[in-house]
């Protein structure tokens, strides 16, 4: 007689204490007024409420008053890049945007609502956001494929006056921005003398190239799987194809790895692996961010041995670069001052106040501050908040 094999018991691989964290969700909703009784339910409801609907129907700047519009922002993905996942689909990803509005309340007190869309349809997506915008002081999209996002973004913000901000692009851009500047005191170099490789033109790789650019960089040379963008390349969707006319000035051709040779900064978006010889060959007080999660472009230690600086995005290793040191700072000061977008300025406005809470105690290992650090988000809305005023996109 054969022994069976006991049943699989299918709770069990669900009894890790991470699921026991998440199970119901890691939202609620609770109310902001008391109901003691009919004159609360009254006012609070009808027939009370119709007197602020009429206020607000005539003056529709009522409703940043008397709705919770103005601290509101939805985050809003599709699935179809969800963190290392990648096209997940939008259920799988609901415990990521929980996560999101979890980070937005506990450092900066703003309320975000998870908004995970069953269509991957661009049009679609666009005409959704846009409907329900009308709820939201902001829109964090989210955790959307690229290149469809740039498409995405681009037209959000020119149909809907309140702040449009994708963090996979921007937040890493600013937060990496950040650490850079704080990289380059801390071997005694100026951005503007500066060149560096990065690895990865997706939608973080070409926002981290860009904001980069703004601030003056030396020069950056940016690769895709296919090689290092230029202008000769006929394969480069429209993203791409701009990037590449105004970056690699010094016109490097062929690989990565083979651009890093006497380079003075190399930033991983990719996913790729870099070879230990190419980080050997870059310029002295070279400085690395390999930046992919859960497996770094290169493994910290060995990058280490060349390298003055190196972060990654993991919370193990010194030098994070963790997109929560931004955006619930950026949000809160675009909110507070009921910003109609979010400008260049104010995400290098951000970038600076990061790079200069840490800046009191700097060192190789240390170039950001932590995302515990209560001076991060204030620093970083009061620096957004001034520049959306200086800038005229400030409502208040």
């Amino acid at each position: 007689m054969t022994d069976l094999a006991p049943p699989v018991d299918p709770i069990v691989p669900f009894l890790e204490p991470v699921f026991d964290l998440h199970r119901g969700g890691k939202l609620e909703t609770r109310s902001t007024v008391p109901l003691r009784g009919t004159d609360d339910l009254s006012l609070a409801y009808t027939p009370g409420v119709a007197r602020v609907c009429t206020a607000i129907a005539e003056h529709p700047e009522l409703a940043h008053e008397f709705t919770w519009a103005a601290n509101t922002v939805a985050v809003v993905s599709d699935g179809t890049a969800v963190l290392g996942l990648g096209d997940i689909g939008p259920a799988a990803a609901l415990p990521v945007m929980e996560g999101k509005a979890l980070l937005f309340k506990e450092f900066a007190g703003v309320d975000a609502v998870p908004v995970c869309l069953g269509t991957t349809d661009t049009e679609a997506l666009i005409a959704t956001v846009r409907h329900l915008a009308p709820s939201f002081g902001g829109i964090n999209l989210e955790d959307i494929s690229a290149p469809r996002c740039f498409e995405i973004e681009e037209r959000l913000r020119a149909d809907l006056d309140i702040p449009v901000f994708h963090d996979d692009q921007h937040g890493t851009a600013v937060v990496a921005l950040a650490a850079l500047r704080n990289a380059a005191r801390v071997t005694g170099r100026p951005l503007s003398e500066m060149r560096a490789v990065v690895a990865g033109a997706g939608a973080s790789g070409v926002a981290v190239s860009r904001i980069l650019l703004a601030a003056g960089i030396g020069d950056i040379a940016v690769g895709d799987s296919k090689g290092l963008l230029h202008p000769g390349r006929t394969d480069l969707n429209p993203v791409k194809a701009a990037l590449a006319a105004d970056s690699n000035r010094a016109g490097h051709r062929g690989s990565i790895e083979g651009a890093l040779r006497g380079a003075d900064v190399f930033i991983g978006l990719s996913g790729a692996t870099v070879a230990e010889s190419a980080v050997a060959a870059m310029a002295p007080d070279a400085i690395v961010f390999a930046l992919s999660n859960p497996t770094p472009e290169i493994e910290p230690s060995v990058a280490r041995r060349y390298a003055a600086v190196v972060a990654t995005g993991r919370s193990d290793h010194p030098n994070q670069i963790n997109n929560v040191l931004a955006f619930p700072g950026i949000f809160r000061g675009a909110l507070d001052v009921r910003a109609r977008t979010i400008t260049e300025g104010m995400k290098l406005a951000a970038a600076a106040a990061i790079a200069e809470v840490a800046a009191d105690d700097l060192s190789a290992d240390r170039i950001v501050p932590s995302p515990f650090d209560p001076r991060v988000a204030p620093a970083v809305a009061a620096a957004v908040a001034a520049e959306a005023r200086s800038a005229g996109v400030a409502r208040r």
